[in-house]
């Protein structure tokens, strides 16, 4: 009888302690979901999208060198095909200036648009290129900047015929390299056991030790021009306004989750939304110091790998399996 007693009352301690945990790490809901779920007829894992300047007519790219286009600002996609010649590519960047686009993808792929899109060119890229397109950015007439998957960076101002290398100093192979607006870059690496960055004018980059334990899952630039950091375990940690050099302390929206926590992009220099594992979706008001969670997303059976807002009220969340968000403007979410 003692015995039953003993084990009656350390199930009653674990179930004790478990209901704490939970209450103590609910997060609140958000009033309202304004995002509208798309689902495309794909397979593939979304991983980039952007418009033609001053149109409702964009491109989404993904794996399985999977291409879509709208012409209605993004509720709905036509899927397009472009013969590589391969059955393994994989696009991993678009980005338009006007009516002129680039697109980079693996194993080695460049393309070209002058027209927004009707016409793709390829263009050939040197066999000797330290490692494969990661991603570019379109920044003007015939110019555009790409960054390579070791931390190459190259500059192009004649519609790609000629690259001049930024830097020449790979960083070795990344998990994610992100850009700010002023040209700095930060890189994580493969593993997540350090970042590196890059400032214009650079030889290297210059390689930084994580302040945790735990590995980085992705970083980039934060609105006032410093860092921000999500690392497993559903950490998120922003660089002090008052001084880059220094990280401020840890916050963990949710603690209970084990869903990672994989992108993080900026509405308004407030209004914060967090993308990750198992259709998690956050959000925070107020520059990161409270957070709720859209559990109208939640059952999407879909990890959400990027959060992309073009504009205050045209953003989207690219996920796998062929699931897309769409935000809906204030006026129209419900």
């Amino acid at each position: 009888m003692n015995l039953f007693v003993r084990k009656l009352k350390q199930i009653l301690i674990i179930l004790a302690v478990c209901l704490v945990c939970v209450s103590c790490s609910r997060i609140n809901e958000v009033a309202s979901n304004p995002w509208q779920e798309i689902e495309l007829p794909t397979e593939a894992t979304f991983a980039d999208l952007d418009f033609v300047a001053n149109s409702d007519r964009g491109w989404l790219v993904g794996t399985k060198a999977s291409l879509f286009e709208t012409t209605d600002g993004g509720r709905t996609w036509s899927e397009k095909t472009i013969e590589l010649g391969g059955d393994k590519e994989s696009f991993n960047a678009v980005s338009f200036y006007g009516q002129e686009g680039w697109i980079t993808g693996e194993p080695s792929i460049l393309l070209h648009t002058d027209d927004g899109g009707d016409n793709w060119s390829r263009i050939p890229l040197s066999e000797k290129l330290p490692g494969n397109p990661y991603s570019i950015l379109a920044l003007g007439e015939n110019s555009a900047e790409m960054v390579t998957n070791l931390g190459a960076i190259y500059k192009t101002e004649d519609g790609g015929r000629n690259w001049k290398a930024l830097v020449e100093g790979a960083v070795g192979v990344a998990r994610n390299i992100n850009r700010a607006e002023d040209g700095r870059y930060v890189a994580v690496s493969a593993r997540g056991n350090f970042y590196s960055t890059w400032s214009p004018g650079d030889t290297e980059w210059t390689p930084h030790d994580r302040n945790s334990s735990r590995r980085i899952q992705n970083m980039s630039f934060t609105e006032d021009g410093g860092l921000w950091l999500l690392a497993r375990g559903g950490q998120i940690q922003f660089t002090d306004p008052e001084n880059p050099e220094k990280w401020q302390e840890v916050i963990f929206p949710e603690r209970s989750a084990s869903w990672g926590l994989l992108d993080l992009a900026y509405r308004s220099p407030e209004e914060i939304w967090v993308a990750g594992g198992s259709g998690n979706l956050l959000r925070s008001s107020d520059g990161g110091e409270t957070w709720e969670k859209d559990r109208e997303i939640e059952s999407i059976p879909s990890n959400l790998y990027k959060v992309i807002f073009l504009t205050p009220e045209k953003g989207f969340v690219l996920g796998q399996r062929g699931i897309l968000l769409k935000y809906q403007e204030q006026e129209s979410a419900t």
